[in-house]
């Protein structure tokens, strides 16, 4: 009686796995060398993100999730969202208050942000790294 049962379970388990998964790496959008919307819009591009944001802060930073069964990763850290904004730019929606930058864009990561911090420093990058929440950290890339 416990083998049906077990079998059971390994079956839904299964199917809340996703059969293809994609892996892409960060690492060198996040040395800040390009646009809002050159990032966002090729990670939509590649249906690596959803191209609709699930969230809008006033700031008008607006926030994407990687599309099912992608794993995105930043400086070795998994990214559970990107971020970005560019000003007159219909790729994005405005927030109700002042926007952050002209052009800002980045990545949301589970980790530290001391350790995070450590990461990007190492690779070179000038991003800057804050502390979002407990071991959620934002990887920020920003022009004036």
């Amino acid at each position: 009686m416990k083998r049906p049962l077990l079998l059971l379970f390994a079956g839904l388990i299964a199917a809340a796995v996703p059969l293809v998964s994609r892996a892409a790496e960060l690492d060198a959008a996040l040395a800040c060398g390009e646009s809002a919307h050159r990032f966002i819009g090729d990670l939509a591009e590649q249906q690596l993100i959803d191209p609709e944001p699930m969230r809008v802060e006033s700031n008008s930073i607006n926030a994407f999730q990687p599309t099912r069964g992608e794993r995105l990763t930043a400086f070795g850290f998994t990214v559970f969202a990107v971020v970005g904004f560019e000003q007159d730019d219909p790729l994005f929606r405005n927030g109700k208050g002042e926007p952050l930058a002209k052009s800002a864009y980045g990545a949301v990561v589970f980790g530290g942000d001391e350790k995070v911090q450590a990461a990007v420093t190492a690779a070179g990058s000038n991003a800057i790294v804050h502390h979002v929440g407990p071991h959620i950290t934002a990887i920020f890339c920003k022009r004036r």
